[in-house]
């Protein structure tokens, strides 16, 4: 089966559709056909910890992507446009992403970052599991660095058309 990880469930709904995944599951919240699962695990450590331990321990994961918002300090960068952070894959644009346990306001380095609350602990557990070319990660931009609650409508639109068409060619 092929994992598909979010924190949201606005993150989720556009693969959740396309897929024509059942709720399988509540605590995790799991969504899942004989092809995929979709994994709602929460906001921070402790959610994307327990729930892809979860995962792992109870189903057969031949592949595991992480899929979700994450914030940028760079304004050149466009809303909506999506990076790839643990692969240079041809046709997917790059940058590196930080874990952090807050929302991040300030820019910490010199190069350009791209900012989320659960990355760090989906990879670390999935290497576990999983060759790391079979795990992979994308980051769609949802803001500058702000503190704000997004609303969920907004996200989901920017997954669905960051992620439509070239997600296919990955998962």
């Amino acid at each position: 089966m092929t994992l598909i990880h979010t924190a949201l469930l606005c993150e989720a709904q556009s693969f959740i559709e396309k897929y024509k995944l059942k709720k399988t599951n509540l605590n995790p919240k799991i969504y899942s056909n004989d092809e995929y699962i979709v994994l709602i695990s929460g906001v921070g450590k402790e959610n994307t910890i327990s729930s892809i331990e979860y995962i792992f321990k109870n189903y057969k994961i031949s592949k595991a992507i992480n899929i979700g918002v994450a914030g940028v300090s760079d304004k050149s960068i466009s809303i909506g446009e999506m990076f790839c952070c643990n692969h240079k894959l041809n046709g997917i644009k790059w940058l590196p992403l930080e874990t952090v346990d807050m929302p991040q306001t300030k820019h910490n380095t010199n190069e350009i970052t791209l900012y989320d609350m659960e990355t760090k602990y989906f990879l670390d557990i999935s290497r576990e599991y999983l060759d790391e070319n079979n795990i992979l990660v994308f980051k769609v931009v949802s803001d500058y660095l702000s503190s704000d609650i997004l609303a969920k409508d907004f996200i989901k639109k920017l997954i669905k058309n960051s992620t439509s068409s070239l997600i296919d060619s990955f998962i």
